[in-house]
């Protein structure tokens, strides 16, 4: 585990002139890439769009820029101290891997989607030159791989939106004590709420820019798998999102340390315990170290969960459940990246991903700890119905989690949406010609 590769401070007035440099500049690179993909108003649904004019740019700029002026604003507040910046809190910039894990993804998912849109709408044109010849050029194509790097930032916008309103809806009542922790930068982030606000804002992009959302959703959605397998190796290294607890000699178990241990790029401590060692080190049930089995009371050979921690410096041995779906979203990217060769119809790719993600995690659900993420049990106590709670024992089968209660539904979205389609496609094959491959 690696949770901070280094983490930087900026206390000398020079560091602190560097970090405003950089922020201007990176303000800077984002309104001057608004500025260069900005594209004209087509005439009418489906025609080309004419060249930008000097107003489109400079509104795409613009807004890019004033984007990207409030997050830094906010980044700078928090890393620099309040005789830097007014309100500032001097927190430094660490690197943690998790971000740039899931920074990595992202980029990676967006380049890949990138280059399957210039392929899924190669449109060769016949070009004339002036000599009586031409050549074929793809005008299309191009024009949509462009487009996929604005699809990049609705997905990015709707994403941490979605994913930080269904952690706060959660965790609610932790929330209700003191509202104002809904606009704080600490917290968490749910991956199925992300899932969600990423496809509405994908609707919204969709819509204005004229382009099917199942054919969207067909390219896009394989590459979110790629991105999520690299996210859940920076799952691993926070020690975030981990598995139960496994019996004693488990070959593929995995310790989470304290801040003792945590350790950066250098060597140095960190002084950052992960996720689950802090979840631990507060659990105040019993566990039998020879079977992993947890219990809510004292029994011979059990031991209380938060005394082990405290005593060993490390978590018990858990399941590594963060690589467990790490593999997972991967074969699934490529199974699916191998089936859009064979696909018959829009949507047919992205209802496959509905199903098979939500048989992937409601699997790796069931060797996860962290109660934390939210399950039944943990509802009905934040609902007020103690008793009923007290029926659904945080250790029992039917004590589902959010994520599986989120998976069942998706699944049979999923399952709903391709048999439609197939009867579609098959209704279409009977009356005419059969609708060619996308």
């Amino acid at each position: 585990m690696l949770p901070v590769l280094v983490h930087f401070t900026f206390t000398s007035l020079w560091s602190q002139l560097v970090l405003y440099a950089l922020a201007l500049g990176v303000v800077g690179y984002i309104a001057y890439n608004g500025w260069i993909g900005a594209v004209g108003t087509p005439k009418s649904p489906g025609e080309k769009p004419e060249p930008p004019t000097s107003s489109d740019r400079m509104q795409r700029a613009l807004g890019y820029g004033a984007f990207a002026a409030v997050l830094a604003w906010f980044g700078l507040r928090y890393a620099l101290p309040a005789s830097a910046i007014p309100g500032g809190k001097g927190e430094g910039i660490p690197i943690h891997t998790y971000g740039v894990l899931l920074a990595t993804g992202f980029m990676t998912a967006l380049t890949v989607a990138a280059r399957l849109a210039r392929e899924e709408w190669r449109k060769p044109t016949w070009v004339p030159d002036a000599q009586g010849g031409g050549q074929w050029v793809d005008t299309e194509g191009p024009r949509k791989q462009e487009a996929m790097m604005d699809f990049g930032f609705y997905a990015l916008v709707g994403g941490l939106v979605g994913s930080r309103v269904l952690f706060i809806l959660v965790n609610w009542k932790d929330y209700a004590r003191d509202w104002t922790q809904v606009f704080s930068l600490g917290g968490g982030l749910v991956f199925y709420g992300g899932l969600i606000g990423a496809a509405l804002a994908s609707l919204l992009f969709a819509k204005q820019h004229h382009m099917e959302f199942m054919r969207l959703a067909d390219l896009a959605i394989p590459t979110v798998s790629l991105g999520q397998c690299l996210g859940r190796l920076g799952c691993f290294s926070a020690g975030c999102c981990w598995g139960d607890v496994t019996a004693a000699g488990t070959r593929f178990a995995a310790h989470f340390p304290g801040s003792g241990l945590a350790k950066d790029l250098f060597g140095r401590l960190g002084g950052t315990s992960s996720l689950a060692f802090q979840s631990q080190a507060q659990d105040s049930r019993y566990v039998v170290e020879a079977t992993g089995e947890v219990l809510h009371h004292m029994t011979p050979g059990a031991v209380r969960i938060s005394d082990w921690v405290a005593q060993h410096g490390t978590t018990l041995p858990v399941y590594p459940t963060q690589i467990f779906e790490s593999v997972g979203q991967l074969v699934l990217f490529l199974a699916l990246l191998f089936a859009r060769r064979y696909r018959r119809f829009h949507g047919q790719i992205f209802a496959m991903w509905l199903m098979c993600y939500a048989v992937l995690r409601t699997t790796v659900e069931l060797f996860r700890g962290d109660t934390e993420r939210g399950t039944l049990h943990g509802l009905l106590e934040s609902l007020g119905a103690s008793r009923l709670a007290d029926s659904v024992p945080l250790e029992a089968w039917y004590n589902i989690s959010t994520s599986q209660f989120i998976s069942l539904c998706m699944f049979t979205f999923g399952a709903t949406l391709l048999y439609r389609r197939i009867r579609r496609a098959g209704e279409a094959a009977g009356v005419g010609p059969t609708p060619s491959p996308a």
